[in-house]
């Protein structure tokens, strides 16, 4: 099989049932600014490669390499396949979700191929030099560019932070055998899907996300969150001190220690606006704040803020989009 000059690889791992994640569309969105995009679909056996590779072709994926890696261990099979797929196709960049996952991946590949690492980017371009990764740090207080000096690099993308999306492409399957480094990995001893209770959309990714914070002062009260999110179709998220407070789950957690969030809209509620919970989602579109303290913090970033009780402000608002749908 031949690969454009400007091929740029695409790491997607298959999701449990061996599907494909959402995020393979931000990835090959991105690649398709930089160059043609290659996918490297890492999946375990029995999935169904043709249709994913189809899939991924509607993504924008010009051309797709399916790699098997054992289900029973982590890491080091899925670096085996990155670095046959790049030693296959030499792509110009290397691009990983900015997940769990991707960045134990993206970090071993690194490291055994000598390449530059560009982590969590919320953007890529091209110079005249090359490839560059756009950042937001400090709390979203500051944009930043990096490259690297010379070679591919392997860069993660935080999720959701991309819009573009790329043209369909031809998607070709080609499958990729590798050699076993027989590196170290972790083992994984069993494994179930996690059970979902809800038929809202999930945190990562979502366009709408409406987030609570200590001010609820119970899960009581924290169900008024539930029902903005609910009437407007969107995700449920949380600052550190809520979900400490066990008003909902740790997997809602937005902030630099949980899950970073790009949406189109974001309402933060009873949310003070500490550091740590503005760097997990100051680079949403618009974010509008809800908080009785007019001196919060939140209310530096926020697009639009009311000042005043969530408990007397959000039924209002549930009441009022309700009636507008009916």
């Amino acid at each position: 099989m031949q690969f454009a000059d400007d091929s740029i690889l695409a790491v997607v791992s298959a999701t449990m049932d061996g599907g494909i994640p959402a995020y393979a569309a931000e990835l090959l969105g991105a690649a398709a600014t930089l160059g043609t995009p290659v996918a490297l679909f890492l999946h375990t056996s029995g999935a169904d490669t043709a249709a994913a590779a189809t899939r991924l072709g509607e993504l924008g994926a010009a051309q797709v390499l399916a790699a098997e890696v054992p289900a029973d261990q982590l890491g080091g099979p899925s670096v085996d396949a990155v670095i046959s797929a790049d030693e296959t196709c030499h792509p110009q960049a290397v691009l990983f979700a900015h997940s769990v996952e991707g960045r134990d991946i993206a970090a071993r590949f690194a490291v055994r191929s000598r390449r530059a690492l560009i982590t969590d980017v919320v953007n890529v371009s091209r110079d005249d030099e090359g490839i560059i990764g756009h950042h937001s740090v400090y709390g979203g207080n500051y944009q930043l560019v990096s490259a690297a000096t010379f070679g591919a690099p392997a860069i993660t993308v935080r999720l959701g932070a991309v819009d573009t999306r790329a043209d369909a492409a031809a998607g070709t399957l080609s499958p990729l055998e590798f050699t076993p480094s027989e590196r170290r990995s972790a083992s994984v001893v069993s494994s179930e899907p996690a059970v979902i209770n809800t038929e809202r959309p999930s945190l990562l990714g979502a366009k709408t996300v409406v987030s609570g914070g200590r001010g609820f002062g119970s899960p009581e009260g924290f169900a008024l969150v539930n029902d903005l999110a609910d009437s407007l179709g969107a995700a449920v998220g949380a600052s550190r001190a809520a979900v400490d407070a066990g008003y909902v789950e740790h997997t809602a957690q937005v902030g630099q220690t949980g899950v970073s969030v790009t949406p189109d809209l974001y309402i933060a509620l009873g949310i003070s606006g500490a550091i740590q919970h503005l760097a997990g989602m100051q680079t949403s579109k618009t974010i509008v704040a809800v908080n009785k303290d007019a001196d919060a913090p939140i209310f530096d970033i926020a697009d639009f803020g009311i000042v005043g009780d969530v408990f007397e402000i959000v039924p209002k608002l549930v009441d009022e989009i309700n009636a507008r749908k009916a």
